[in-house]
């Protein structure tokens, strides 16, 4: 009990570590309430079927914990219909026993900092439910059952959820895995989510990017044209300067090619071509 107090005060200190994918401080939590919520049942020495809140320290202000007692003949008769959830009839325990207690979650305005979807937001508080062995209230070691519904669903009526149009149609469920992994549904009706077991759900929308302001959407458009064409111009610049140097680079090498001795005609110096004369061939092949 002690260590596990100061697990959650560390974790209720350490927000970001909470909301990692580590489920360390989630299993602590729920170890504690599971703790409060049998403390609870030995005070009250309850009655089958009553449910009782359990009483929690001011840390946990803001979460709501309750406790009922069942046999497992009345959870197969007629279900258990309890805070947020309504487990159907025909409802068994695995393993067997013949009194279970179910411990009941909201998790209030620590819900975001137990439990963090990435690309998600929270709209609804985390409520779960969990399912141990009741034989022995007073029993230190409890153990914890899983549920058979035989096929049938568990609803859930989140509680103080506000929906507009906007919201509905991209609201869903998500069940939370003690394991860490999560499950995301469709939402069938407003508020209304559905489980198989015993977990933590929550109803969640998705994350929307946030857009720039228009002005700055159209100068990025005006910078972005103006320096396609200044690439342009200088992409044509380019070749074009790269075009005349190849030009004077073969009248150049042209000029070189060509050798031209110098004669003065009168009192001027001008270039003349060696003269080159082709020697007469006679018709007969002889020269």
């Amino acid at each position: 009990m002690g260590s596990n107090v100061w697990v959650l005060v560390f974790s209720l200190c350490c927000c970001s570590v909470v909301q990692s994918l580590d489920n360390t401080a989630t299993e602590s939590l729920n170890s504690l309430v599971q703790d409060f919520a049998f403390r609870s049942l030995v005070k009250h020495r309850p009655q089958t079927g009553a449910l009782y809140d359990a009483l929690l320290p001011r840390n946990l202000s803001g979460m709501d914990v309750s406790v009922v007692r069942l046999r497992s003949r009345r959870l197969w008769n007629k279900g258990a219909n309890f805070s947020y959830f309504r487990i159907p009839p025909r409802t068994i325990s695995i393993p067997h026993v013949r009194r279970l207690a179910i411990v009941y979650q909201n998790l209030g305005n620590w819900s975001s900092h137990y439990y963090n979807l990435p690309g998600y937001t929270l709209i609804s508080s985390v409520v779960g439910f969990m399912v141990f062995d009741a034989s022995n209230v007073t029993d230190t070691s409890v153990r914890n059952l899983t549920l058979n519904t035989m096929g049938h669903p568990i609803s859930i009526q989140f509680p103080s959820v506000a929906f507009t149009d906007g919201i509905n149609s991209r609201a869903r469920c998500v069940a939370f895995n003690a394991n860490g992994a999560f499950q995301i549904t469709e939402m069938s009706s407003l508020g209304m989510c559905y489980a198989r077991d015993q977990g933590h759900f929550s109803i969640v929308f998705p994350l929307e990017k946030k857009r720039r302001p228009w002005y700055l959407r159209v100068i990025g458009f005006v910078l972005g044209f103006f320096g396609l064409i200044t690439v342009g111009y200088a992409g044509f610049s380019s070749l074009r300067l790269l075009k005349t140097k190849r030009i004077r680079a073969m009248e150049k090498h042209a000029n070189e090619d060509l050798v031209l001795e110098s004669r003065w005609v009168g009192n001027n110096k001008m270039p003349s071509a060696e003269v080159t004369r082709t020697q007469p061939v006679l018709e007969s092949g002889f020269p």
